[in-house]
């Protein structure tokens, strides 16, 4: 570490842009993704043991910088680098228990990590002694479906859970397996000689044992969709992230946040079906709402003009600077049939991704899409994606402290993009009864993923039952709810991504009020300070704009939610 404290030391002098903390940040994105490259299977004991030693290393690196010397953009890197060290190093921690809890289901594991490992790290191949390695997986595979039988039988077969993290793992194993046999396969006449039948057999069997894991213990069907599962994480985790994430509540207090928000949706949502002539019956409403929808071909049109829209609408307020590039360079693309099982609607950043129905779907799929994506949802959601939302963000964080983007936090990324949303309804952007439909709609979502998401990681909730949720008291359609719980769930997003959208719009309408409203700021320079502070936590944000002083033991105690 001595030569790395140089480097930094010589990367400051070189760079007097470049704060201490944020060459020490930049040398371990680069040395991190070195490792994780290198390291490349989640199983490996050897990957966590050497990124143990890399977060240990680079701790003490930041212990070793004069936190008094630092400007106030320098202490608030200290302080987000040394949450994240301390976070990473708990999730190796919860990894590795997560996988000690399949072991029995893998035993095979460590025979193809360490093939694969021994590969990478170019060490000697030894092709008599891989083939009999690689011929004893048929056979503990073999064993470990036995097992498993007789414990469907009896009754003590692991869960849904385990079946699927298991399976999984499997897969990943087999990826492995396949790498280490194609560096050498063809390549190596002694290799293919002793490995071409064992690496088959093998190979066969992993594939074969990942769904036995699937339909055995996942409730899998063949031609079916996946069965939405998940893997909750407990309270004690959860509370472990929230804590990462610089939110100083408990889920339970959270979910009493998100309970009032909706009471208020609820209440204008009923307000909105009068206007309509539904007497005070929100899903009369919806439903009407739902039929209003373009013809098949028509939604990229539609996207555009609302795309020039919204830029307009923020222009006349004078809300937020907007660069010509950004306006410019947004592209747009349409999600596949298999893309939208998992996510619905739209993904957005600087390409606009677009649900709608393809020709390979069946009717009831395809009415289901386009009432889903129909006009008056998508008016409030195409400048949640673009502009001054994710694109606007995303193009502006490349351009200030791109450092910071180790620190990502979708409680700033979506809570910026869902604090528009708020924005724009107290601004008066929603025209029609219609429109505020549309609005009210997401707006009850974001308070449903709260409550839906934090009540499956503390095993208050089962998948089915957060599907049922969603349409029962959002009003979605059955597989838009099941789309949108299987992308919650099923571990691709943090346990806390789907809370993050209304909570981190709850925080950036806090600092709003408490720097625009004073009249400390106007709306355009809090829009623009924000956008250039990067992707950290609000509460990090808020104490560089209003100027808080910050010691090494700061701890998150910012309680934004008042009455």
């Amino acid at each position: 570490m001595f030569g790395l404290t140089i480097a930094v030391n010589a990367a400051s002098d070189a760079d007097p842009s470049a704060s201490p903390t944020r060459s020490l940040i930049e040398h371990y994105r680069s040395d991190r993704g070195a490792l994780e490259r290198l390291y490349d299977i989640d199983l490996s004991s050897q990957r966590v043991v050497r990124l143990q030693k890399l977060l240990d290393d680079y701790s003490a690196a930041l212990d070793q910088l004069d936190f008094s010397t630092l400007d106030e953009a320098g202490r608030i890197d200290w302080i987000l680098f040394r949450n994240q060290l301390q976070f990473e190093k708990d999730e190796l921690d919860f990894g590795a228990k997560k996988t000690a809890e399949v072991a029995d289901l893998i035993p095979f594991a460590p025979i193809i990590v360490g093939l694969e490992e021994n590969r990478r790290l170019m060490q000697p191949q030894d092709a008599e002694a891989s083939a009999k390695l690689v011929s004893g997986i048929y056979r503990q595979i073999a064993v470990a479906r036995e097992r498993i039988e007789k414990q469907l039988k009896d009754g003590t077969a692991p869960d849904a859970v385990h079946g699927r993290r298991a399976a999984m793992a499997v897969d990943q194993l087999r990826r492995a397996l396949g790498d280490w046999n194609r560096f050498y396969a063809g390549y190596n006449p002694t290799f293919t000689w002793w490995l071409k039948e064992p690496y088959t057999v093998a190979d066969k069997a992993l594939e074969d044992y990942a769904w036995f894991l699937r339909e055995k213990l996942a409730g899998f069907k063949k031609g079916g969709d996946e069965p939405v599962i998940g893997d909750p994480i407990g309270r004690d985790a959860l509370i472990r992230y929230l804590q990462a994430e610089m939110i100083p509540y408990t889920p339970e207090e959270l979910i009493e946040i998100a309970e009032k928000e909706f009471t208020w949706c609820e209440r204008e949502m009923k307000r909105a079906a009068d206007d309509l002539g539904y007497d005070g019956d929100w899903k009369k409403a919806l439903e009407h709402v739902s039929q209003l929808h373009v013809e098949p071909g028509e939604q990229p049109k539609l996207i555009k003009q609302l795309a020039d829209e919204a830029v307009e609408f923020v222009e006349d307020h004078d809300l937020v600077t907007v660069p010509d590039l950004a306006k410019e360079t947004w592209r747009m693309e349409m999600m596949s049939p298999e893309q939208q099982k998992v996510n619905p609607y739209f993904l957005g950043g600087e390409v606009i991704q677009v649900s709608y129905p393809t020709d390979t779907m069946t009717q009831e799929e395809k009415m289901m899409s386009m009432r889903g994506n129909n006009i008056h949802f998508c008016r409030a959601t195409v400048f949640h994606e673009l502009i001054p939302g994710h694109h606007l963000q995303g193009f502006m964080a490349q351009r200030f402290n791109p450092q910071r983007q180790l620190f990502r936090t979708p409680f700033l990324v979506e809570g910026w993009a869902l604090y528009w949303e708020m924005q724009f309804w107290d601004l008066g952007f929603p025209k029609t009864a219609e429109d505020r439909v549309g609005m009210l709609f997401w707006r009850s979502h974001r308070c449903a993923r709260i409550i839906f998401s934090l009540k499956f990681h503390l095993g208050q909730m089962t998948a089915k039952e957060c599907i049922q949720y969603l349409i029962d008291k959002v009003g979605h359609e059955p597989r838009n709810a099941t789309a949108e719980v299987r992308r919650s769930v099923n571990g691709d997003y943090r346990p806390t991504y789907q809370a993050a959208y209304m909570l981190g719009g709850l925080q950036l309408r806090a600092l709003h009020k408490e720097l625009v409203d004073s009249g400390k700021m106007t709306n355009r320079q809090f829009h623009d300070a924000v956008l250039r502070e990067g992707p950290i936590p609000v509460e990090m944000i808020r104490a560089s704009l209003t100027d808080q002083p910050l010691s090494k033991d700061f701890k998150s105690n910012w309680r934004f939610y008042g009455k």
